[in-house]
């Protein structure tokens, strides 16, 4: 693998996009669609910005996809504090691994 591969946001974004993936499907089990797709599309989004940051042409494009990466994890996070509000499902897991990507994207963004 190369540097960008090995990169820790990189792997632990794509584990979380995996594990709301997986989420996700258990919500459509409980007939939860709504919640499960907006919570589809912020969670994997987080990942998929990473990724496209890493392959920034500057620092102004690098720091602006992380910011959106940024944001998308803001959104999961209520998400998943929605989720947890509402229904039966215990989110705390999810929840801290969210707070732990928003803790490194800002120390990227505030770095950079």
């Amino acid at each position: 693998m190369n540097k960008l591969e090995d990169s820790p946001i990189r792997i632990k974004s794509f584990q979380f996009a995996c594990d709301i993936v997986f989420f996700t499907r258990s919500l459509k089990k409980q007939n939860e669609y709504e919640l499960a797709s907006q919570l589809l599309k912020s969670g994997t989004s987080i990942g998929a910005n990473v990724r496209e940051a890493q392959r920034g042409v500057s620092t102004k494009d690098f720091k602006n996809k992380f910011g959106i990466a940024l944001k998308e994890a803001d959104e999961t996070k209520y998400w998943l504090e929605l989720i947890e509000a509402t229904s039966e499902n215990d989110c705390k897991v999810l929840i801290a691994k969210c707070e732990e990507l928003i803790r490194i994207m800002v120390s990227i963004i505030k770095n950079s």
